[in-house]
């Protein structure tokens, strides 16, 4: 089993609806374990064997019931300030990028979907975070975490968008929309993220989406304050954290969103029915 969450944005959720997902197949007994090709991120982690890892995929991790390995985030691109990013690859330090210099973008791809294929011979489930928007054109030649990776290993996507931000609508036809012909038809099915009130007004427009697009909506997640792992600048959730201890409380908030989503109708299960399509 795998599937990745795309983004229309950096900040539109993804790493929260992956780890809703992540704990939702692991309670059912499926091994999972949680990926996200590359990330630029700011707050990392330390596995258990010394290997750095995108803060998101630990949290994803901890959501999976899975203990966090290097695998599970092989590129990590970290700001260090002045223009220069520190790459870390398979979890250790291998150089720096910034200004003029670059880096063999097929070598990091190499080493990106070698990590996939390791996951998914120890895992029954892989379950996929993109990277901030798909929709890059300038980007897209190079694009590890999401494109790549669905064409590479024939991925399937369900895309994520904030209507907290506005303009969730357009942002969702326009992704789709701006996606190579090749890949467009792995986008099956889509989320509005941060929705606050009564999720039956958007029925006119989900159904539009779907009618232009053949993606099947998944449903609303509500707009909660509830605190999560801090990746970097675009990470801003407040709210309560509570527990025995904040691995606890972070997993108290993602059952909390979960429950509280149910309730108005996220139908996580239509996922489970795209996968087995």
């Amino acid at each position: 089993m795998k599937i990745i969450f795309l983004g229309t944005s950096s900040g539109a959720g993804k790493t929260t609806i992956t780890a809703l997902y992540c704990r939702y197949i692991s309670r059912k007994g499926i091994r999972t374990a949680p990926f996200k090709a590359s990330n630029l991120s700011l707050n990392s982690f330390v596995t258990k064997d010394g290997h750095e890892i995108g803060m998101g995929q630990a949290f994803q991790a901890l959501a999976s019931g899975t203990e966090p390995s290097g695998d599970m985030n092989p590129i990590l691109l970290k700001p260090s300030g002045n223009g220069v990013m520190q790459i870390i690859v398979n979890g250790e330090a291998r150089d720096s990028i910034g200004g003029c210099t670059h880096t063999d973008i097929s070598v990091m791809m190499k080493e990106a979907y070698t990590a996939f294929d390791r996951l998914s011979e120890e895992y029954e489930a892989v379950i996929c975070e993109g990277s901030g928007s798909p929709a890059e054109l300038n980007l897209m030649d190079r694009d590890i975490a999401n494109i790549g990776l669905m064409r590479e290993r024939k991925v399937p996507a369900i895309l994520v968008g904030d209507i907290e931000r506005g303009g969730a609508f357009a942002a969702l036809y326009g992704t789709w929309l701006l996606m190579p012909e090749d890949v467009r038809p792995l986008l099956k099915g889509f989320i509005i993220n941060r929705f606050r009130g009564d999720p039956s007004i958007l029925a006119g427009a989900t159904d539009k989406i779907t009618e232009l697009t053949g993606m099947k909506f998944i449903g609303t997640v509500p707009y909660m304050e509830l605190k999560f792992p801090e990746e970097d600048t675009m990470s801003d959730t407040g709210g309560r954290l509570e527990g025995p201890t904040p691995a606890d409380a972070f997993l108290n908030n993602l059952d909390s969103l979960m429950e509280t989503a149910e309730r108005v109708g996220f139908g996580i299960e239509i996922i489970d029915e795209i996968l087995s399509s």
